[in-house]
């Protein structure tokens, strides 16, 4: 954190740290601290391939998206039970606030549990209780997206929306994650149409590790109204001018991308390219716990890299609420109460 407070004056860290923002990409299970994880094999009696919190976390050296998807479903091992799935929710919703999150969009993996013979009640009954106290203690609203697993079949994730449709009323939407190359969003067409039928909005992974190819069948095959990463939309100029055009957002994870190797250094990364081409982007966490930094970490590092300033701080953060499933009122109020703080620091 030193060198970014040397890149970054005082009044533009403020503006980052303490205005008001959305959190849209967040993996709650991906929110699972090393420390957590410890507690919970230890209450739950299971056994972990690390004998420590130091070796877990030297495990962190991903060379892709599958190396960190080998750790990160090690370390869903431990949630079995109602309260741990709520004492991880509530672990990222405190974090989130702190980092000035006044409403989060939260993923969820379902079948990360139920292959595991967690039942989808204790998953979603754990999420909810955590995400109904930290609206009334935080003061932070927090909705779920239920995440199909692309490595899976279609039939798993028609499985998994049949299971949840008794739960409607805790989701807002579905998406589309885990390894993307080689599963290209139209193996999940029919799921998704029927996800939309019971009125889940959708969204979904794409273009992180795979082509724009993916991007585009995405929004054609799938119908979903934002894309999470999307980074790779910058080598297809039809795709900018689309996603301008149709104010379609990208979920981008600073961090992630780089704790991936999509990008060497932040300062290769087109976030503020995209910004200045039109496109609706937004600053996320992705999976905190593993990716080095929550949602402001994101916000200082990018920003330090590519030498951003206070206006593309308040356009992240605009967009975050544009980009959100909030009601239009609700993102008008955010909107005129973050032109408010920006207002008071002068900027």
């Amino acid at each position: 954190m030193s060198t970014i407070s040397k890149s970054i004056s005082p009044q533009l860290h403020h503006l980052i740290t303490k205005m008001p923002k959305a959190e849209l990409h967040i993996h709650i299970e991906g929110s699972l601290e090393p420390e957590l994880i410890f507690e919970l094999a230890q209450r739950n009696q299971i056994k972990l391939p690390f004998d420590s919190v130091a070796s877990l976390r030297d495990a962190y050296a991903f060379k892709d998206l599958q190396s960190f998807l080998d750790i990160y479903y090690a370390g869903a091992s431990v949630l079995l039970h109602e309260q741990d799935f709520y004492d991880m929710t509530y672990a990222y919703l405190q974090k989130a606030a702190a980092d000035g999150v006044v409403y989060a969009e939260i993923f969820f993996d379902p079948q990360t549990h139920t292959e595991r013979g967690v039942s989808m009640q204790t998953v979603i009954q754990g999420l909810v209780r955590a995400c109904q106290e930290a609206a009334d203690k935080l003061g932070i609203e927090s909705k779920l997206i239920m995440c199909f697993l692309r490595h899976l079949s279609q039939e798993s994730a028609m499985q998994t929306l049949q299971a949840a449709e008794p739960f409607l009323e805790h989701l807002i939407g579905v998406g589309l994650d885990s390894s993307e190359l080689g599963h290209p969003p139209e193996k999940f067409v029919e799921v998704f149409k029927a996800a939309r039928a019971l009125g889940l909005k959708a969204v979904a992974h794409a273009g992180e590790e795979g082509p724009p190819a993916y991007i585009w069948s995405a929004l054609d095959q799938l119908n979903v109204l934002r894309i999470d990463h999307g980074v790779q939309s910058i080598h297809d100029e039809d795709l900018i001018a689309r996603l301008a055009k149709e104010r379609i957002a990208l979920t981008v994870c600073p961090l992630s991308n780089l704790k991936l190797c999509v990008y060497d250094d932040l300062a290769q990364h087109p976030i503020k390219r995209l910004l200045d081409m039109g496109v609706c982007v937004t600053i996320n966490s992705d999976d905190p716990a593993y990716f080095g930094g929550y949602i402001n970490a994101n916000f200082l590092h990018t920003f330090a890299a590519l030498d951003l300033d206070a206006k593309d701080a308040i356009a992240f953060a605009k967009c975050s609420f544009e980009a959100s499933f909030m009601s239009d009122l609700q993102k008008k109020a955010w909107c005129a109460k973050l032109e408010d703080f920006a207002h008071a620091l002068g900027v």
